[in-house]
């Protein structure tokens, strides 16, 4: 029974301190599918998930889902301290409770169980009430192996949180960036269309290099740290998922549809938001589940939406490349995202962007671009009252 107490410990305490090495420590992605980390999420978020979807308000359903990952977070520094606290335990029961205890006598080795675990739980959190007394030198060494393994837990969350939320803010600021240049949800025709003014070009070639470097930042922090995915965004139309799934819809059309000097940054940002896209999905081993298919009822950008979207770039003063081959070529590079995109989004629920915004009686855009106009062609008319005014005093 010693024997068995000990390995016990042992393989709780030796899981904790690979997991936390994994999860906080080492700057790539984890490996291991029975991690503590790994199972705790997994799991937990299909529970979680499941009862989120039998709620029928879709914005009380966000909310649920908007919980999860900043909760998930306090209890899986909970399981790491309650398994350290449970695996010293163990430790302690197999050197035979080598304790004196005030309360219930001198410990024998049938002593009660619950003296062993409440060392373990004052020594893991460093209260030193220093009540019960080990009478072992092996004892004694385990409590001060425990101390420092306390004082080393609580650095580490005091040091993995803040890195945690800046990484979280710092996404988060991009997302509410392109609100204001692709909408809410973020379409690619919607981001084009804004952008289809005398230096669009140029202004869209620097938005592009900002998102490849925005993936890239997405890349490093959430394949460190995967928890980060499941943090959702302040607003419900607006996710870090349907943003990336945008730009690459908008590089797609840039380098299959569209004409102009963006093709070339697009090609550039289509590869660093696919790698991160695909490398997000295989964390969460979602790459194998068969459950996008472009096909009927499933399918993104059916003909019928395809010829809209169309209408719609022409309609901003896009140059189209109007070859019969567009389309396929467009279907071409959407295979290569659009199947990883739907697992990730079948799996965090969150909804992918469509490619055309839907008509809204209030667009803000369009108010302001309707202001801008109607204030220009009063300038225009000022001028010329101007200079005709100029022309009468002149002659």
């Amino acid at each position: 029974m010693h024997l068995v107490a000990i390995i016990a410990g042992m393989v709780c305490c030796l899981s904790v301190f690979v997991d936390a090495f994994q999860t906080i420590v080492l700057p790539r992605r984890p490996s291991g599918r029975f991690r503590i980390t790994r199972l705790f999420l997994t799991f937990g978020w299909a529970w979680w998930a499941a009862m989120g979807q039998r709620m029928k308000d879709a914005k009380a359903r966000e909310q649920i889902y908007s919980i999860f990952g900043p909760l998930s977070l306090i209890l899986l520094l909970l399981l790491w301290g309650a398994l350290l606290v449970f695996g010293f335990s163990f430790l302690f029961y197999g050197l035979g409770s080598p304790f004196h205890d005030p309360m219930g006598g001198p410990a024998k080795a049938s002593s009660p169980y619950e003296t062993d675990l409440y060392v373990s739980g004052t020594t893991l959190f460093t209260l030193g009430i220093g009540d019960v007394l080990p009478h072992k030198l092996a004892a004694r060494s385990l409590i001060v192996l425990e101390s420092g393994v306390g004082l080393g837990f609580i650095a580490l969350v005091i040091g993995y949180l803040p890195v945690l939320y800046q990484s979280f803010s710092k996404r988060e600021v991009n997302i509410a960036l392109l609100d204001a240049r692709a909408g809410s949800p973020p379409t690619a025709a919607e981001l084009l269309r804004r952008h289809g003014f005398e230096g669009g070009e140029e202004a869209m070639t620097k938005l592009l290099e900002e998102w490849e470097r925005w993936s890239a930042e997405i890349l490093e922090s959430h394949i460190s740290y995967p928890i980060l995915c499941y943090y959702r965004s302040q607003h419900d139309t607006q996710s870090w998922l349907s943003a990336l799934v945008a730009i690459l819809d908008t590089c797609a059309l840039l380098i299959s549809v569209l004409e102009g000097a963006p093709s070339r940054q697009a090609q550039l940002t289509f590869v660093m938001a696919r790698h991160a896209l695909i490398d997000l999905g295989q964390v969460f081993h979602v790459q194998d589940k068969e459950i996008w298919k472009l096909q009927e009822g499933k399918d993104r950008l059916p003909p019928g939406e395809f010829e809209r979207l169309c209408h719609a770039l022409v309609d901003a003063n896009l140059r189209i490349c109007g070859d019969a081959d567009s389309a396929r070529r467009l279907h071409t590079i959407r295979a290569r995202y659009e199947q990883a995109a739907g697992a990730l989004s079948d799996y965090l629920r969150m909804p992918l962007p469509p490619w055309v915004p839907e008509r809204k009686d209030k667009d803000q855009w369009s108010v302001l671009t309707q202001l801008r106009s109607e204030a220009e062609a009063s300038a225009g008319k000022r001028s010329t009252w101007a200079l005709l005014h100029h022309d009468d005093h002149g002659h």
